[in-house]
């Protein structure tokens, strides 16, 4: 039995799933959308049998500005995506600023 199963009631692991699924960033902020999206993935693992699928569902949420970038990045790891979408974030912040 998983600890989700235990804590977590169906009608609110399906809440979370509906979250997860319409997970975006909010304007340039990916720290908090880094943040949630880790939260979310925990609770939901079932939602994502592969690494890949994760990475997929997290690139999904990711603004036009650097989206295309990450997906091109082909990061194996969710780690990976995480660290290059917030590294092209930033850059992309400080080009704005200037």
């Amino acid at each position: 039995m998983k600890m989700t199963d235990k804590y977590c009631p169906k009608g609110e692991i399906k809440k979370l799933e509906v979250e997860m699924w319409n997970l975006k960033v909010k304007g340039t902020d990916v720290v908090s959308y880094n943040q949630r999206f880790q939260e979310l993935a925990l609770m939901c693992a079932r939602m994502f049998p592969e690494e890949s699928d994760k990475i997929e569902r997290y690139v999904g949420g990711l603004p036009d500005m650097i989206h295309k970038s990450v997906m091109a990045s082909k990061s194996k790891t969710m780690h990976d995506a995480i660290e290059f979408a917030s590294e092209l974030m930033d850059k992309k912040i400080h080009i704005f600023a200037e």
